[in-house]
């Protein structure tokens, strides 16, 4: 997993409240079993039309919001089914950072171990953040974790919350995986330890 320590980039407005997993990546697309590939199909249904065609009106399909990479959601975001695919296309389209004023704890936990940041803030600053996103592409917001940090891009700076044990794992860039692996020595120590004590096993 990549190391998260800033981004500075555009951010997308997404108003809508309860945007569950099955609107961030429909069941149809749950056939496979890797990471890459499903950013194409972020939000399927509301950024297509039936013959594939993009709806021009959706957020993510407007030319200056194509690059974002902060998206600022409404309440209850990624609700549903405890999908991981759900996470895996947002991560897949270039999305790092997601800002609202509440997750489901799957999506949020599972958020953490895919590289990606939820904040978590009140609604007046999530309001405020809504609004400089709007500008468009011209309007770039900096999100640091190592200061918890979001500046606007009129330099508006708004601290956030977040767990120090997930914060750490972001910043060094440890999924579940690579936590295990910090142990790795112990882990060898314990299998030689066990192999001349128990060699029947």
């Amino acid at each position: 997993m990549e190391k998260f320590q800033k981004v500075t980039g555009i951010a997308a407005p997404m108003p809508l409240v309860n945007i569950d997993t099955d609107m961030i990546i429909p069941k149809v697309f749950l056939k496979t079993i890797k990471r890459s590939g499903l950013g194409v199909n972020l939000f399927d249904e509301m950024r297509y039309d039936r013959k594939g065609n993009e709806l021009p009106d959706f957020v993510l399909n407007k030319p200056q919001y194509r690059e974002a990479s902060i998206l600022v959601a409404g309440d209850n975001f990624g609700c549903g089914s405890s999908r991981e695919h759900a996470p895996w296309a947002l991560a897949d389209f270039g999305i790092k950072v997601i800002v609202s004023t509440s997750f489901a704890d799957i999506f949020f936990n599972n958020c953490f171990k895919n590289g990606m940041l939820p904040i978590v803030l009140p609604q007046e600053q999530v309001d405020l953040l809504m609004k400089d996103a709007e500008k468009g592409a011209n309007a770039r917001m900096t999100v640091d974790l190592e200061n918890q940090q979001i500046t606007t891009s009129d330099g508006v700076t708004i601290p956030f919350e977040v767990d120090a044990f997930k914060k750490h794992c972001l910043l060094n860039g440890l999924d579940d995986i690579g936590l295990t692996l910090e142990k790795v020595s112990a882990i060898d120590t314990f299998e030689a330890q066990s192999a001349q004590s128990r060699p029947w096993v």
